[in-house]
């Protein structure tokens, strides 16, 4: 594919949706057949028009995953930093949500999972084992675990 037509391609793909610089880096570099030189320039125009935003991207990611999906912060900031996304861009994301209503959403997918494993021996290590597989701190889990 050449230059041209995949900067249109991306473009149509940014104005649906939300995309970090590496996986439209990626896309770029398949379109072009690993040209990585074009591939770059390519996702700078991106950036330049703003179709593409690494600050937007985490925030909404961070949002996504933490209202929707029930996700922790440990899981969101590990698969962010996996998508290249600075520390200082996952921070401000995180700062975005509110603590209390993660808190909230911890405890009702707790509750959730108590209901299913009643009468389990081990209800209390799966419950730890289950939170932090969500992507929540160790002591946090346990909070809402002495709440029973």
């Amino acid at each position: 594919m050449e230059k041209a037509a995949s900067l249109s391609r991306l473009q149509k793909l940014c104005s649906k949706a939300e995309y970090c610089s590496a996986d439209i880096y990626r896309k770029a570099l398949k379109d072009l057949s690993g040209d990585e030189a074009a591939a770059r320039e390519i996702v700078d125009e991106l950036i330049r028009d703003k179709y593409v935003d690494d600050a937007r991207y985490a925030l909404a990611f961070y949002r996504e995953k933490s209202l929707i999906q029930g996700w922790g912060p440990v899981k969101i900031r590990f698969q962010l930093k996996g998508k290249g996304i600075p520390d200082a861009l996952i921070d401000t994301a995180a700062n975005e949500i509110d603590a209390s209503k993660a808190r909230l959403r911890l405890q009702k997918l707790i509750d959730a999972k108590r209901r299913s494993l009643k009468g389990d021996p081990q209800i209390r290590l799966k419950l730890l084992r289950y939170g932090l597989s969500r992507g929540y701190e160790y002591e946090e889990v346990l909070s809402c675990l002495v709440q029973e």
